[in-house]
């Protein structure tokens, strides 16, 4: 990604971006939450999910899972999860985005393996 859009889309960092998306999520009223806990009882994981009715398709707004406790299979019970609880909410389509990037490989493999499949789209920036 080109430095300067970079900068736009994270103006104090990816982390602090980040952060905020993850406390907005959190507190907005049509998206419900879970999280995944280990036996300490300490966060490992959450999913967030929101529905959109007027197309029955549920979205995983935005699923993570503690880089200590990832490839555990955390992930995917997570979104099976919210698949279940979407189904169960009359949705007929489930949706999830991610980055293309080798960071994002791994989610992407997990997705797949769930049975998602990839539509591609080229989305282009440029900073003005």
């Amino acid at each position: 990604m080109d430095i300067e859009v970079y900068h736009s889309f994270y103006p104090d960092g990816w982390r602090v971006t980040q952060l905020n998306a993850v406390e907005s999520v959190c507190t907005t009223a049509d998206i419900k939450v879970w999280v995944a806990i280990d036996s300490a009882d300490s966060t490992v994981g959450f999913v967030a999910v929101k529905l959109h009715s007027e197309s029955s398709m549920g979205e995983i707004y935005m699923i993570a899972v503690d880089p200590d406790y990832q490839r555990l299979g955390i992930g995917a019970a997570l979104i099976e999860f919210a698949l279940n609880w979407m189904k169960a909410a009359g949705m007929s389509l489930a949706m999830v985005e991610t980055g293309g990037d080798p960071s994002h490989a791994p989610a992407r493999c997990t997705y797949e393996k769930l049975g998602f499949g990839l539509l591609p789209i080229a989305r282009y920036f440029k900073k003005l």
